[in-house]
Formats: structure tokens, C-alpha cells, sequence
């Protein structure tokens, strides 16, 4: 690290001192140093801005490890009308849940390294500490998506070669689904097999994913919800796929050619608006409202220390912080999964 870049890099320690009220001496002694509620907030604020996904979901601070849900979100109708004189008027709370099963936040490490030759480069320009902190919060942002859409269980060491998906890190969104009253919210399966088979065989369960979606919210999501707004349908990548590509490599009619454009421009599917999310399974469909979506991260929770390590040319951040994935109310999504399109014959 040459001398110019040290002197940066000292007043960035300085100023997470500052920032954090812990003693200077300690952050740059490698102690480990809690995180301000205020900038743990600031923290979460800016991972949302650095995701466009998880910017539309709720990144909240819990104080306590384990507790109830909050309840983030619409929870569903509240117009009614009561006779008074026999009868109170009973106030229904727009954020009640029926779901005790609450929220457990579990310990999640995430460290970064930051090579001296990259940190040279940095030193050139006048936002060295927020180019640091972007690198890292950044990342921190993209695996939590990972874990939301891949994670299946909380191991006690991970395994990032067997689970290169986060897989083991913690329980994320779709798994908190499959576990919910034994998937009461999830298809996976179909009348041929453990599959559901798309095409134009008799031995298939729909025609085209827009008929599996538009069945699969009446047979799964009560009337209240079936036309939400702001309703997402997040395709894999392969459904995207099988549902626009054919629209682009086809040589249509004028007749059929406007219809084409409409779909393509308003990316609808199954009368919901279509999203593509990093780290979605590829055969998979997620119906939900994002802000139904939470990750809750429990206040005072977040350690960091940070270590010049010169025998491996660079400077390393160890942070960690208490997370868990919350589904506020089932009722207002569904999971589809294990769908295999058959090839015409």
C-alpha cells in the first residue's frame, strides 16, 4: 500500500470510529467495534438502493432475536359497517398477523477482502471511502437475494463449494413457503408425475404458463388477494425463456405481429406483471407483492473489524449481523416449481 493510501485509509478507519462512537485506537488496533443503530439503519437503506428488487421489499431493524412478526404491508380489507347499539365497532390493525410462527434472526457472516493494488487505484479519486463501502454493501445486497430465492436451512460452518447458491446460510422466502403448513401455498407437482408438464399433449397439465399462473392463483390465494396491485410474477430464467423467445424468433403475420410487441412491452404473464430477479431458480415461479417480502436484521446486531493483513497484500473486513427472511402474510403469494415444458410432437 503506498504512503498516500495508507493516510486515506487511516482517516476511513478514523472516520468508522467516528461514525460508530467506538475509539479510534480500537478500529485501528483490528478490534472488533459495534455498528450505531443509526448507521445500521443507513447500512440497510443503502444495500435496498444498490438492488432494484430489493429496494420495492422491507429491510427492517428488529430489536429483539427472536419475536413476533411485524406485519409489514397491506393485510387485507378493513371497509365494514356495525350496529351500534348492540354492538361495539372493533378496529382491525392493517398490520395484523394470523402467523405466530414469528421471526428468528440468525448470525450471518460477511467478509470482504480489498487488494492494496485496488485500494492504489482508489486512492486517485475523491470518493476513496464511499467506493470501500459501495464494494461491500453491494455484495452484502446480492447475497441476501441469494439466500431469499435459494436458501434452505441455517448450517452451524457453511459450505460455500457444496452450496455456491448460499444455500446453507439461512432459511430465505421460497423455503419459508414449502414449509408453511406443509406448502399449503406451493405447486409443485402435477396429474403426470412430480412435474408439472407444460404443452399440447394430452399427457400435460396446462397449455402455456399463462393458464398455469391464472389457475394456480384461484386454486391457491383467496378472492382478496387474487388481483392485487403491484403484484409481481417472478419467472426463472428458463420460463422466461420458453414464454418471449418465441415471440422474438418468429417470422409472424402483420395480423399476429401487434399482439406480439403488446406482450413483449407490457411483459405480462398469467395477467400478472413479469419480473426476472438474480439467483431465481431457472424452473420456478414466485407470485407475490414485494413489500410482502422482509428481512428483518436485529438492532445492535452488527460487528466489524477490520484487518491490514500485509501477508497477503490487503486489507479485509470481517461483519457480521443477525438476519432472517420473512414471508408478513402468506396469503398474498404462492410458489410454482418443478415445471417441465414438453417439445410438441
Amino acid at each position: 500500500m503506498r504512503t498516500e493510501t495508507r493516510e486515506l485509509f487511516n482517516a476511513y478507519l478514523d472516520h468508522q470510529a467516528e461514525l460508530n462512537g467506538a475509539d479510534a485506537d480500537t478500529v485501528r488496533r483490528e478490534k472488533a467495534f459495534s455498528i450505531e443503530p443509526s448507521v445500521q439503519q443507513k447500512i440497510a437503506d443503502k444495500q435496498q438502493e444498490s438492488s432494484a428488487f430489493l429496494a420495492q421489499t422491507n429491510v427492517v431493524l428488529v430489536p429483539e432475536m427472536k419475536g413476533q412478526k411485524l406485519g409489514l404491508g397491506d393485510q387485507g380489507p378493513i371497509a365494514s359497517r356495525t350496529n351500534t347499539k348492540t354492538t361495539d365497532r372493533s378496529a382491525r390493525e392493517t398490520h395484523d398477523v394470523e402467523d405466530l410462527n414469528g421471526y428468528e434472526c440468525r448470525k450471518t457472516d460477511s467478509d470482504t477482502a480489498i487488494s492494496y493494488a485496488i485500494l492504489d487505484t482508489w486512492a486517485k479519486f475523491p470518493d476513496f471511502e464511499a467506493r470501500i463501502t459501495a464494494q461491500r454493501l453491494r455484495r452484502q445486497a446480492l447475497d441476501r437475494l441469494m439466500i431469499g430465492f435459494n436458501g434452505t436451512s441455517a448450517a452451524a460452518n457453511t459450505d460455500r463449494q457444496a452450496n455456491p447458491l448460499l444455500q446453507d446460510v439461512n432459511i430465505g422466502w421460497l423455503e419459508k413457503y414449502r414449509q408453511y403448513r406443509g406448502g399449503l401455498y406451493v405447486m409443485g407437482s402435477g396429474r403426470y408425475g412430480n412435474t408439472i408438464r407444460i404443452g399440447k399433449g394430452a399427457d400435460c397439465d396446462y397449455k402455456n404458463v399463462h393458464a398455469l399462473i391464472v389457475d394456480a392463483t384461484n386454486q391457491l390465494l383467496p378472492s382478496w388477494t387474487r388481483r392485487e396491485p403491484g403484484s409481481l410474477a417472478i419467472l426463472g430464467s428458463d420460463i422466461e425463456h420458453e414464454i418471449f423467445f418465441p415471440l422474438i424468433n418468429n417470422d409472424l403475420p402483420p395480423s399476429e405481429t401487434n399482439a406480439a410487441d403488446l406482450i413483449l412491452s407490457a411483459r405480462r404473464v398469467g395477467g400478472k406483471q413479469a419480473a426476472q430477479v438474480p439467483y431465481f431458480p431457472e424452473n420456478a415461479i414466485f407470485v407475490n407483492v414485494p413489500n410482502n417480502l422482509s428481512i428483518y436484521e436485529q438492532e445492535g446486531s452488527r460487528r466489524r473489524t477490520v484487518v491490514d493483513n500485509a501477508k497477503r497484500d490487503r486489507v479485509e473486513t470481517y461483519e457480521s449481523s443477525n438476519d432472517d427472511f420473512v414471508v408478513e402474510d402468506y396469503e398474498r403469494g404462492f410458489l410454482i416449481e418443478n415445471i417441465e415444458f414438453v417439445d410438441d410432437e
